[in-house]
């Protein structure tokens, strides 16, 4: 369950401040094979989970000032848009998705 500490305003000192994202969270990973390496298929499957998770922990860090995270948050949009243009192509050349 999240903190009930409303978000703090003050910035975060920098030493306590996450590293940049790397460019490597704003490429999807490939989607068939995150489909299949799962025992059920699911919607709640995503090649953009280590971008997802990099913007909570930047969150969790930052006392959740979001301000802090824009760059995080910026790379999972990035990835996710990403990963529905490569399945939106596939469906219109006829490729298997899953």
């Amino acid at each position: 369950m999240a903190s009930q500490v409303p978000p703090s305003k003050a910035p975060t000192p920098l030493s306590d401040r996450p590293l940049p994202p790397s460019a490597s969270l704003s490429e999807p990973a490939d989607y068939k094979n995150t489909f299949r390496g799962r025992m059920t298929a699911s919607k709640f499957a995503d090649p953009c989970e280590a971008a997802s998770k990099a913007s909570l922990e930047c969150l969790e860090r930052s006392h959740y000032n979001r301000d802090e995270c824009l760059d995080f948050f910026a790379a999972y949009r990035e990835c996710k848009g990403k990963w529905t243009a490569q399945r939106k192509e596939d469906a219109r050349k006829g490729r298997d998705t899953v």
